[in-house]
């Protein structure tokens, strides 16, 4: 009774063994390859359980996730054949599992190196075509346009599918840093000579135009104040006129005296006159009249 009992146990156990043998499950994040005997008989498998013959068939699992690969210190060369440094990183997922094992073997590490290579010729042939400051001051989503491009035209017979390339930094060689700054100081003491010349400029014209403002102004003022002064002048005119018809003798007295005011009583004044001068005549005696 024990024998039987422990040879269907054994049975049983070798069942159950063979059973978990022949299944297999499939995780919706991942890529599942079936062999037999090292031949690919099955790739494209959906999600959920699966049946497989043991010691026969074999599965091989690889992720179906975006993937990401960083490249550090690459030195490129630009169109002018200066060096520069550059880090970046490649984001790639596996499209075709088994053409992804037939290409690379399926070797993830291989995979990212066959892949770096790619995208290091097309960051070369993007490089190559600009000079440092167009690859410093260009749009990064142009520049990586033209590397996805050609990314996209050799991948493919690697199973595997380029999503994006960036470059994180790009950085100039210590050979290269000295000339780009000369040259960019250069740049600046010109555009800062130019700003000068213009401001120079634009302060002699301001300056001749107020000059110019200033004499216009100044001339003006001037023919205002003679045609006030003529205007005084002849209403003054006027009034001695009228002054002098109404009382002409108390007018030469008047005009007599302004005249002896204004040029005797200084402590300097010397005059050379005649005696009998008309200019004496109302110091001679009240009338005017000559004794």
């Amino acid at each position: 009774m024990i024998p039987k009992f422990n040879f269907s146990l054994v049975a049983l156990l070798l069942i159950a063994a063979i059973v978990k043998m022949s299944l297999f499950t499939v995780d919706e994040r991942e890529h599942v390859l079936k062999f037999r005997f090292g031949e690919i008989v099955k790739s494209d498998y959906e999600p959920g359980l699966h049946f497989k013959i043991p010691f026969v068939n074999n599965v091989t699992r690889y992720p179906d996730r975006i993937l990401t690969y960083q490249e550090s210190e690459e030195r490129f060369l630009t169109g002018e054949q200066k060096n520069l440094i550059v880090d970046y990183f490649i984001t790639w997922k596996i499209l075709d599992p088994a053409e992804y094992y037939r290409s690379v073997r399926g070797d993830e590490l291989f995979a990212q190196q066959r892949l770096s290579a790619i995208i290091r010729e097309g960051i070369k042939a993007e490089f190559a075509r600009r000079t440092v400051q167009e690859v410093v001051a260009a749009e990064r989503s142009e520049l990586m346009s033209g590397m996805l491009v050609r990314a996209a035209s050799q991948t493919p017979g690697l199973g595997i599918e380029v999503i994006d390339v960036r470059v994180m930094r790009i950085e100039l060689s210590d050979e290269v840093s000295g000339s780009v700054f000369a040259r960019m100081q250069q740049e600046r003491g010109r555009i800062a000579a130019q700003l000068r010349a213009e401001g120079e400029e634009d302060a002699e014209r301001i300056r001749a135009n107020a000059d110019r403002e200033r004499t216009i102004i100044l001339a003006e003022a001037y023919r205002d104040a003679e045609r006030l002064r003529g205007e005084g002048d002849a209403v003054a005119s006027e009034r001695y006129a009228s002054a002098y018809t109404q009382n002409p003798e108390f007018y030469a007295f008047y005009r007599s005296m302004s005249a002896y005011r204004a040029s005797i009583g200084g402590q300097n004044d010397v005059l050379v006159l005649s005696p009998d001068s008309e200019f004496f005549k109302y110091l001679r005696n009240e009338m005017g009249d000559t004794p």
